[in-house]
């Protein structure tokens, strides 16, 4: 394995202490991903980021010279995961943070009911599996550092039941506690386990064509502007959270500022849940 830099003193804003680390970011073609990939980058990083298809964003990072490795790899896929970290180890020796932020809903408009085994099986394999796989598969190599760090992306419907996204909710609630379990596992032997559960983000599975306010605007026969204004009239804030606060709070979990940090989970939705 490679030789690992130390973590930079001082707060710097273009150095979180993160210069020449190897970062891993699942799901990074475009959303909160891309912000995490481009958070990293800022902070000097090293990134390798997955996605099933090379977006323009992801290249035109690329041309400019950023030190970021693309890998086009299907995480739904028994064996994606494994190949994924692979290709890290190959081309930096290591992995110091791995970044699960891959997933996807559906919205179920025609009720429980119309939610069938496949559909089931779906939701879990890309919003749980996907992360459990690429853990198995990077965790020898964040133990090896004796300072690893993961951070996942998990959703406030891991805590706040929805029928809408009754198969999302659950598989989301999996995650966190498989990520909670985990972090007291591993935390004795140096490595971090966090989770962050975003509220409503202006993103493509919000906002784009085929997204939850598309899908449930159709189903309503309503613009899908007034069910993403809806959604946001929800929060105490009034509005989605960016991709670029969530990067921010991975970025923090990931640095040396947030070292006591492990098994937490950290809620991002503008006052959405009004729960303790």
């Amino acid at each position: 394995m490679s030789s690992r830099p130390s973590p930079a003193a001082g707060p710097s804003a273009a150095d979180a202490g993160l210069t020449g680390r190897t970062v891993v970011v699942t799901g990074a073609g475009r959303g909160i991903g891309l912000a995490v990939v481009e958070a990293f980058l800022a902070a000097g990083s090293r990134v390798v980021a997955a996605s099933r298809s090379r977006t323009d964003a992801l290249d035109e990072q690329v041309k400019q010279g950023a030190e970021l490795t693309v890998v086009e790899v299907d995480l739904a896929t028994p064996g994606g995961p494994a190949a994924l970290v692979a290709e890290a180890v190959a081309v930096h020796g290591g992995v110091d943070v791995l970044v699960n932020n891959v997933g996807a809903v559906r919205p179920r408009v025609d009720g429980f009911l119309s939610v069938t085994d496949e559909d089931w099986d779906w939701t879990f394999t890309v919003n749980l599996m996907s992360a459990v796989r690429t853990t198995r598969a990077a965790l020898p190599h964040l133990l090896a550092t004796g300072a690893g760090r993961i951070v996942t992306v998990s959703s406030v419907n891991g805590r706040l039941p929805d029928p809408l996204v009754i198969d999302y909710g659950a598989a989301k609630a999996a995650l966190t506690n498989f990520c909670k379990a985990l972090s007291k596992e591993v935390g004795p032997r140096g490595v971090r386990v966090n989770t962050i559960s975003p509220g409503p983000v202006e993103t493509a599975l919000w906002q784009g064509t085929g997204g939850v306010a598309d899908t449930v605007g159709r189903s309503r026969g309503v613009d899908p502007g007034e069910v993403a204004r809806g959604a946001a009239g929800q929060s105490v804030t009034g509005r989605f959270s960016r991709p670029s606060e969530v990067a921010d709070l991975v970025l923090y979990l990931a640095g040396p500022s947030a070292a006591n940090i492990t098994g937490a989970d950290f809620v991002i939705d503008g006052g959405l849940v009004e729960s303790l």
